[in-house]
């Protein structure tokens, strides 16, 4: 596969293009701030609701926290394909945050049921799946090259900030009417239903025109062939390697808790750590990743995690120890998750963006949904402090494999 030099990300050293942002990036900031307050008030609700409310054991928090992470992972695929197919990528989006915001309307009907709120997790994370690739994939194809680290930075900033508010509308609603379940997922419903307003009111799609081929470019051969380029490949690759040893954000919130000792209570709050980290940092990491390289920044966000593991090894390290943690872990996202996507974004043609995109991420997808289940048995059979150092290990041995895959830098490659 041979990319053109409008396809290119700069060179490693080179500074990014300047210039203005597109309003397509702030549009799909807008729809995805709305959104994610809305998931991530389900989000903060979850483990005080599934682990100590109904009491369900570490393995099945596993088997719910994993599909709740994994379930995006074949319909990340599906909506990248689809999406290519038709040339219409907001249509496909609109499908996933319609989907997603339906959702919120089940959660009271499962009740206690742990296969009902499988069910219900496993819809709304389909709908996640299906609006990814598409979203990306708009926002790379509406910006230039040299402005995709800083695009998807922006984007992820806007995001987070709804990640960031979640929790914070969670905790008031349980403060002021209790701990039922039905406010949360009503307030929830809200909040996804104007994003997906917005969505329709004022993202515009940057589809490039082409000339009509006798034959469609995209076919699900076209995508699986994504792989058969070695940067696609190897970054696709390594991304699941990592992935595959990376703790859910739920079990990082639980164990930090337990092992730093900070109160129960504040359990709901501790993803607002990692958000406002996010926040500050999304832009910074983005315009330094276009400066840098792409993959030395996300390189450098997985050394942070690392540190963030062995900070939940501490015994009763209380407040600093947990503070510690939440700005490695909020850095720690700053720097891979809208690097990844602004590097992979121009490693493939524009008629396939949003299926090169999907493939890169369902890699990741399916490994952390492993990761997921893989960590609930561990803690099932081992202490927790064992647990964490098993996974620290493979960690290590990962890093350092995914660091030799793609010794030559991919920027300098790509470019």
């Amino acid at each position: 596969m041979y990319l053109t030099t409008r396809n290119s990300p700069p060179r490693t050293g080179q500074p990014a293009a300047g210039g203005k942002l597109p309003s397509t990036v702030f549009a799909l900031g807008a729809v995805s701030l709305l959104t994610d307050v809305s998931a991530e008030m389900i989000t903060a609700f979850l483990p005080v609701y599934l682990l100590y409310t109904l009491q369900l054991g570490y393995v099945q928090f596993g088997l719910l926290d994993g599909l709740y992470n994994g379930a995006t992972a074949m319909l990340r695929l599906l909506g990248g394909f689809v999406s290519d197919r038709l040339r219409k990528p907001k249509m496909v989006a609109m499908a996933g945050y319609g989907a997603s915001a339906l959702a919120k309307l089940a959660f009271p009907l499962a009740g206690a049921s742990g296969a009902g709120i499988g069910g219900v997790l496993a819809f709304d994370r389909a709908g996640k799946g299906l609006r990814t690739a598409p979203r990306d994939a708009l926002i790379s194809l509406s910006t230039p090259p040299g402005r995709l680290g800083r695009a998807f930075g922006v984007h992820r900033a806007m995001d987070t900030f709804g990640a960031l508010l979640g929790p914070l509308v969670t905790f008031w609603i349980l403060a002021e009417l209790g701990t039922g379940a039905s406010p949360v997922f009503v307030v929830s419903f809200c909040f996804a239903v104007l994003g997906c307003i917005v969505l329709a009111t004022f993202v515009r799609e940057h589809v490039p025109p082409t000339p009509k081929p006798a034959r469609s470019p995209v076919s699900w051969r076209a995508c699986a062939g994504l792989l058969r380029d070695r940067r696609v490949r190897r970054i696709t690759l390594a991304a699941g390697l990592l992935g595959l040893v990376t703790i859910s954000d739920a079990f990082v919130f639980v164990v930090l808790q337990k092992t730093s000792g900070v109160p129960l209570e504040l359990l709901p709050l501790l993803p607002l750590g990692t958000a406002l980290v996010f926040l500050a940092a999304a832009v910074p990491m983005g315009l330094a990743a276009d400066r840098f390289g792409r993959w030395p920044v996300f390189f450098a966000g997985h050394v942070l995690l690392l540190g963030v593991y062995a900070a939940l090894l501490v015994p009763n390290g209380g407040f600093p120890v947990a503070v510690a943690a939440l700005l490695g872990h909020g850095l720690f996202y700053a720097a891979t998750d809208g690097v990844l996507m602004a590097y992979a974004g121009p490693l493939v043609p524009e008629a396939l963006r949003a299926s090169g995109l999907a493939v890169v991420q369902t890699g990741q997808a399916v490994a952390r949904l492993l990761s997921s289940v893989a960590f609930g048995f561990l803690l099932a059979a081992m202490t927790m402090r064992s647990a964490v150092l098993l996974v620290l290990g493979a960690f290590v041995l990962v890093l350092a494999g995914s660091a030799l895959l793609l010794r030559r830098r991919p920027d300098a490659l790509a470019a």
